[in-house]
């Protein structure tokens, strides 16, 4: 895996585009990445975007399980489960 600006990438795009069979490209801005550059062909362009999809899904579920836990909604018994989404849906009806 290679780590490329963006002003590199602007400058040299058609040299690291031209790389990208040989691994992926992270792209960043003033130091942190903002992107990857992954190779597809025209066969697997559907393939690996449902698998960037399903990582991504992955990711933020993770992220949500992770926030739970740390402010304790985790340990949250099915019946206060049942009592959040009614008042939720009692609030929405207000607004609607």
């Amino acid at each position: 895996m290679r780590f490329v600006s963006v002003r590199e990438l602007r400058s040299q795009s058609a040299r690291i585009l031209g790389e990208l069979d040989r691994s992926e490209v992270v792209v960043t801005s003033n130091g942190a990445p903002v992107a990857i550059l992954t190779p597809v062909t025209a066969e697997s362009v559907d393939i690996v975007l449902r698998a960037q999809r399903q990582a991504r899904a992955a990711l933020a579920m993770v992220e949500l399980q992770s926030g739970a836990a740390r402010s304790g909604l985790d340990r949250l018994t099915d019946m206060e489960i049942e009592s959040e989404i009614e008042l939720a849906r009692r609030d929405r009806k207000r607004t609607e």
